[in-house]
């Protein structure tokens, strides 16, 4: 199964068995899948930067009753951001695990370099609303 999907990401062409297919099929569901998380960590940290920065005007208009609520609402949202990619992220690690073909697709994969750069910026966020950098 490893030297099948070396050849697959050699651009070798070779004819694959039925049972092959069914695991590249299962490797680009899972591609899918954390994508899937890679969105939705995103909006998280979208929207949770979003309300930080709606309700820290209405802070400055007097409009909210506490002054720390905007940046606890933040704070909520970038952390779970940050959980769902790691739990996104180690979803996908569970399903390569189990068809054995984990240490073949490592952090080579894009799915999974573009995750670990999404968890790198909702921690930037967390610290930056933390810390009021923004």
């Amino acid at each position: 199964m490893t030297t099948v999907l070396k050849e697959i990401g050699a651009s070798l062409v070779t004819r694959l068995t039925s049972n092959q297919l069914s695991t590249l099929r299962t490797i680009m569901s899972a591609d899918r899948t954390l994508m899937a998380w890679v969105r939705t960590s995103l909006s998280l940290q979208s929207f949770g930067f979003t309300i930080y920065k709606v309700l820290q005007g209405f802070v400055v208009e007097g409009q909210v009753v506490s002054p720390t609520l905007p940046m606890r609402v933040g704070l909520v949202l970038s952390f779970a951001s940050v959980l769902a990619m790691i739990m996104g992220i180690l979803e996908y690690r569970h399903t390569l695990q189990m068809l054995d073909v984990e240490r073949v697709l490592r952090l080579g994969r894009l799915t999974v370099l573009l995750a670990l750069l999404i968890s790198l910026t909702g921690v930037v966020l967390f610290i930056a609303i933390a810390a009021r950098l923004v």
